[in-house]
Parts: C-alpha cells; structure tokens; sequence
C-alpha cells in the first residue's frame, strides 16, 4: 500500500486481496465462519416485517453478494432491486459471478456514496476497520454516512458494529459504543429505533424504521 493511501483506500486493497487469497468465502470479507456471517445477516434482515411483497434493497460494502443470496435463498424475501456498493472492482467482479442466478434488477456501484433508493440499506461490517483514521474522524464518517443511508432509504436500514463490550480491540478496529450509536440514531433518524446486543459475538445491531 501507498503511504498516503486513505482508510477507503486501504479497505479497498485489504479486500481485494483478501479475496485474492481465500475466494469466495465469508473469510474474504472479514468473518471466521459462514455461521456468524449468517447470524449478523438473520439480524440485519429482522428490519423486514411484511415479507410478502417484493422490496428494493442497497447493501452498502456488498462484498460478493452474500446478503442478497441470504436475503432471496435462506429469509425468502423476494428481491426487485439490487444495489450492492464496494470499493473493489475485484469483490463486485466476484457478485457479479456468485449472484449470476438473480433475476433482479442489479446495480453493481464502485462507489463510497450511496446515490440509489431503496426500501431498505444494510450495512453488514463495512465500518468495523477503519486502519489510522483516529476515532473521532472515523466516527464523524460512519455519522456522515448513516445520514446519507437513511435518505436513501424508504422504509428503514439496519448496520452492525463491533461492541466496546470487548475483553481486547484490535488497534485497526473501530469499536462502537452501543448506547452512543442508539441515541444518535433515535434523535437524529426516527422513533423506531431497536438495538440487539443480545447474540454471541462481540458486535451488536441497530434497526432504524421509518
């Protein structure tokens, strides 16, 4: 890496090269097991009630499309639209093939803004690493972004963090304070905001519904 790269910068590269190494795999974007991806996954998509109707969703730091096939294959919730957002050419490559089955409308964004409605935006890890950026930048980004997510969001969005309820940080990592994240997102989103904290891993979820 660039010694002036940027943290986006450096997420782009450790993810491109993470696929590089391990493939199209939980392990390539950041989990140590498909069983805790799918975890985080069942409590992102927990926001969507009424399961019946079709839904447009953006799925901010997409990776290779896992949430989508969980979305359509294990939830059953029937998507019209697909918008998935990564900074790596190489991870968007790897949806574009892992998601060949969809039948969808499907936008595949090498962005870091998000420029799509949708009825609803995930955001599955995306702002655990956050390399030199000090805490205080880093949490002014994920604010920043939260704001731009809930506008482009009909009926609501759901992001995860790890949790300062930790035993250790990996210096790397941005650890989100959970009662810091729920206010911010109750006075500044809606009235409608849950916290989980409440499954066996060292982060917790937020569900914003309008």
């Amino acid at each position: 890496m660039k010694s002036n790269s940027t943290p986006l910068d450096k997420i782009k590269d450790l993810y491109s090269s993470s696929l590089k190494e391990k493939g199209v795999d939980s392990a390539s974007v950041g989990w140590n097991s498909p069983e805790s991806q799918a975890l985080r996954f069942e409590k992102l998509t927990s926001i969507i009630v009424e399961r019946d109707n079709a839904v447009s969703v953006n799925d901010y730091g997409c990776g290779y499309g896992a949430h989508a096939e969980y979305l359509e294959k294990v939830s059953g919730i029937r998507i019209a639209e697909y918008n998935g957002y990564d900074l790596s050419d190489k991870m968007l490559s790897a949806a574009r093939s892992h998601l060949s089955w969809f039948e969808g409308k499907q936008n595949l964004i090498n962005s870091s803004v998000v420029t799509t409605q949708a009825d609803y935006s995930f955001v599955s890890g995306t702002f655990n690493v956050r390399f030199d950026a000090d805490e205080k930048t880093w949490c002014a980004f994920i604010e920043e972004k939260l704001h731009e997510i809930h506008n482009f969001s009909r009926h609501g969005f759901a992001f995860n963090l790890l949790s300062t309820y930790v035993d250790w940080k990996e210096p790397h990592l941005y650890y989100g304070d959970p009662c810091y994240w729920f206010d911010f997102c109750k006075c500044k989103f809606s009235k409608k905001v849950s916290l989980l904290h409440d499954y066996p891993l060292y982060e917790w979820t937020i569900l914003v519904k309008k």
